[in-house]
């Protein structure tokens, strides 16, 4: 296997998804609040679920008030929330009481969950599923609460002007982009269909993360089969720059697999729904789901990446022939 070295897992703004998550730790406290107004706010309140590291970057840089739910929650996330400069409140409740806008960022698995949860508490305001969802699943969302503003984010999280979009689609959507009006988070109204952000999304992602796994697996066979340097060889000839990348991928990727087997999940049910092929991202999300142990580390290794993705049946590649 070719040897790599730190220059190799360096995060490249032409490859977002690389971006791994502690620099957004080292830049959130970079960003100053927005001014605020004669009540102190400069626009609504605003509830945040769950202020994980994208959540929590788009909370830096929303106008006005800005909460989220403290309880059950961990030091880490505690940490992040307070870096953000949200608020904490003591409950669900309490949020929707409070809040006009409620903004979902969570794993795609549960998104209903938190969606039926905010309706269950009577939340009469705009509720925004900003999650990677397939269209269906944004239509039963919506069915929820009672009123819905479609969302997604491309991009890494928006520590810089045209890092990130926030993709948004419904009636109330223009009100929803007013609160990044003039941040580094372009917010973009796609229109008033209701589920136009989650299936730009789905397309866009089903390219990103589903190409990252196929990337990964590829290399994984050649090492099995005792070729990987070979192949790497034929790729610095005809597809020059792909050794550097699949470096990358397993850096950014490997901590946040776990979390893109949901996405992989919806984005086949998106595709069996328009009648194409699904088992892209089904085998996508089984490759994402052998990571699950790296999800708390940080960039780690190709080998690492692939050993993980190999699993202990394969035959590791040193032993073959011997």
């Amino acid at each position: 296997m070719h040897a790599t070295n730190d220059n190799d897992r360096r995060p490249s703004l032409a490859d977002p998804l690389y971006w791994p998550a502690v620099y957004l730790e080292d830049h959130l406290s970079a960003h100053e609040d927005p001014a605020p107004n004669a009540d102190g706010h400069s626009g609504p309140t605003v509830g945040f679920l769950h202020p994980g590291a994208m959540g929590s970057a788009l909370a830096t840089v929303c106008r006005g008030r800005r909460l989220w739910v403290a309880q059950d929650r961990s030091p880490t996330t505690a940490s992040r929330a307070e870096t953000a400069g949200l608020e904490a409140v003591s409950s669900l409740d309490e949020l929707t009481d409070t809040a006009d806008i409620v903004v979902s960022i969570c794993p795609p698995h549960a998104a209903v969950d938190v969606a039926r949860h905010v309706g269950d508490a009577g939340f009469g305001g705009v509720f925004v599923d900003a999650n990677a969802i397939s269209p269906a699943t944004a239509r039963t969302v919506s069915g929820l609460v009672s009123r819905f503003v479609d969302g997604s984010v491309i991009g890494p999280p928006p520590t810089a002007p045209g890092l990130a979009r926030l993709y948004l689609s419904g009636p109330e959507a223009p009100v929803v982009a007013d609160l990044w009006s003039g941040s580094d988070l372009e917010a973009v109204v796609l229109g008033s269909e209701l589920v136009a952000a989650s299936s730009l999304k789905m397309a866009y992602a089903s390219w990103t993360k589903g190409s990252a796994a196929l990337l990964l697996s590829s290399l994984a066979l050649a090492e099995t089969e005792g070729v990987g340097d070979a192949l790497r060889h034929e790729w610095d000839i005809s597809q020059p720059g792909l050794s550097e990348r699949v470096v990358r991928t397993a850096a950014g990727v490997g901590p946040k697999g776990w979390r893109f087997v949901g996405e992989m999940n919806e984005i086949a049910e998106a595709m069996t729904a328009a009648a194409l092929p699904s088992g892209f991202h089904r085998a996508a999300g089984e490759a994402y789901s052998r990571l699950a142990e790296l999800r708390h580390t940080d960039q780690p290794s190709l080998e690492a990446v692939l050993a993980l993705l190999l699993g202990p049946q394969a035959e590791p590649p040193e032993a073959k022939g011997s």
